[in-house]
C-alpha cells in the first residue's frame, strides 16, 4: 500500500479546499487545515499506486489552477503551492535503519517528478539522497531541480517530492513566545527529531517531524518540550500509525490530542468498510 502526504499553501479558503478535496477523490483520507500556517495536508493512500498517482495529479493540478504563491501569506516555510509531495510505501519499519524498501515509493515520485515538471513547476527530489530541510536549504541556490526549469513558476513556485518512510507531524504550542520555540528547536533537533520553531500568531510553537515515530513519538516530544516551557496545546498534524498510538498510555491520547480515529489504519478501514484490526494486518 502506497501512501502521499500533500502539502498545499492554503489553508484559509473553505471553497478552494473543497475543491482540492475533491479533486483527491477516494484515496484521500484527511485533510488537516491551518489558517495560521495557511497550508493543508492532505493525506492519501491505496493499494493501487495507480490510484495514489491519479488522485496526486488531479490535486496538484488543481490546486496550481486555484492557487497563486505570490500572494500567499503563512509562517511555514514553503517553496511551492504544491510545496511537498512525499510518497511513503505502508507496512515497513517504523525506526531509523536501513531496512526499508522504497523501491515503490521511489517509482511513484519519478512518475511524479516528470508528470509536474512537464507542467512548468521544477521539481527538487529528496528521500534517500538528500533530506527535506537540506533542499529548502539549497534549492535554486546550489541545488538544480531534479526536474523542469531552474526558476520557480511564477505563480506555482516549485516543488519538493519525496520517497521516505512514515513519520509523524506534530506540534506544541507553548504559553511563551516564539524566542522560546525556537531556543527549544534548536536543542532538540537531532536525527529522529526535525524540529522548527514558529511564531503562531504570538504563541511560539514547536513543529515536529517525528521521523522516527516507534523511538520518539507524540508523548516523548510533548514531554521533551513541557520540561523546557509551558504548554497550551498541541496538535497532530495528519495521520499517525496504529503502533505508535498504541506505545502511549490511552489516559494520556486527550492530553496529546490523538485518538484511535486519527489513525491510518482507522481511517483506512472507514475506507475500505473493513475493520481496524483488518486494515492493521494489511500493513503489517
Amino acid at each position: 500500500m502506497l501512501e502521499c502526504v500533500v502539502n498545499v499553501s492554503e489553508g484559509r479558503d473553505p471553497g478552494i479546499l473543497a475543491e482540492l478535496s475533491a479533486a483527491a477523490g477516494d484515496p484521500l483520507l484527511d485533510v488537516h487545515a491551518d489558517t495560521i500556517h495557511n497550508r493543508s495536508v492532505f493525506t492519501l493512500a491505496a493499494h493501487d499506486a495507480a490510484a495514489v498517482d491519479e488522485s496526486v495529479h488531479a490535486l496538484a493540478k488543481r490546486a496550481i489552477e486555484l492557487v497563486d504563491l505570490r500572494r500567499h501569506e503563512g509562517i511555514h516555510p514553503r517553496l511551492g503551492v504544491v510545496d511537498v509531495v512525499p510518497f511513503v510505501p505502508l507496512g515497513q519499519p517504523l525506526g531509523l535503519g536501513d531496512d526499508l524498501d522504497l523501491s515503490e515509493a521511489l517509482g511513484a515520485r519519478a512518475r511524479f517528478v516528470t508528470w509536474f515538471a512537464a507542467r512548468g513547476v521544477p521539481c527538487f527530489e529528496y528521500g534517500p539522497e538528500r533530506s527535506l530541510p537540506e533542499v529548502r536549504r539549497r534549492a535554486f541556490r546550489d541545488l538544480s531541480p531534479s526536474a523542469g526549469p531552474d526558476h520557480p513558476h511564477e505563480t506555482a513556485g516549485a516543488c519538493c517530492v519525496g520517497a521516505r518512510q512514515v513519520l509523524v507531524a506534530y506540534n506544541v504550542v507553548l504559553t511563551s513566545g516564539v524566542d522560546t520555540a525556537k531556543a527549544i528547536a534548536s536543542v532538540l533537533r537531532g536525527p529522529a527529531l526535525r524540529v522548527l520553531g514558529l511564531d503562531l500568531g504570538g504563541a511560539g510553537q514547536v513543529s515536529f517531524n517525528l521521523v522516527a515515530p516507534l523511538v520518539v513519538g507524540p508523548a516523548e516530544a510533548y514531554d521533551l518540550v513541557a520540561t523546557r516551557a509551558g504548554i497550551a496545546s498541541a496538535e497532530l498534524v495528519g495521520l499517525l500509525p496504529l503502533a505508535v498510538l498504541r506505545r502511549i498510555p490511552a489516559e494520556r491520547w486527550t492530553q496529546l490530542a490523538l485518538a484511535e480515529t486519527t489513525t491510518i489504519e482507522s481511517r483506512l478501514a472507514g475506507a475500505s468498510g473493513g475493520s481496524r484490526d483488518e486494515a492493521s494486518a494489511e500493513l503489517s
